[in-house]
């Protein structure tokens, strides 16, 4: 006698290779999701390094040798560098709307709770800073060096009050990732 269908072992075996195809399938979408959460990851990364990279490259370009007063009155040299951070005053900012703004701007790179930051002040006299924006989050450390016409110094403090550093050496560790290295020329340096 003959009857029409499967039997218990042919859908079995229809079974398990089924099985088999689904979980290939998906830990090929897995696989899949991982390698581009992990590429979106790294290209947010890279723009996060590049962003830092061209605003202090802007900055240092355009740095001129403004000496500014502190909240107290007191006078302040051109360029302000340690192993902190470092503060500068740029030229080549646009004046927005129609009221009177400076086309000078001070700007300070520091190192704040794991965080590199950008500080920029409203006034270049006599002002707090205005504005922080953190930069680049996960910072273990920065190393800062500055050149002079005599070599690398690990403290800017120059004689003259004036004076600019011809170059800056920053190095940012991170607590992941690789070791950051940015060599920025400084635009108005004697």
């Amino acid at each position: 006698m003959r009857r029409n269908g499967f039997t218990l072992v042919e859908l079995l075996v229809a079974l398990t290779i089924f099985s088999m195809l689904a979980v290939a399938g998906v830990a090929l979408l897995r696989f899949s999701v991982d390698a581009q959460a992990a590429t979106g990851a790294r290209l947010k990364e890279l723009a996060a390094q590049r962003r830092v990279e061209s605003l202090i490259l802007a900055d240092a370009a355009q740095a001129v040798p403004r000496i500014t007063r502190n909240e107290a009155g007191d006078p302040v040299q051109a360029f302000e560098g340690d192993a902190s951070g470092f503060t500068l005053v740029r030229a080549g900012v646009d004046a927005l709307g129609e009221g009177a703004r400076p086309t000078l701007q001070k700007v300070r790179y520091s190192l704040d709770g794991g965080n590199l930051t950008r500080s920029s002040y409203a006034m270049l006299d006599g002002a707090a800073p205005a504005a922080t924006n953190i930069l680049l989050g996960g910072v273990a450390g920065l190393r800062l060096r500055y050149r002079s016409k005599d070599g690398w110094r690990d403290v800017w403090d120059p004689l003259r009050p004036d004076l600019m550093p011809r170059a800056i050496e920053l190095v940012v560790r991170r607590s992941q990732g690789p070791e950051m290295r940015y060599l920025f020329l400084v635009g108005a340096a004697a």
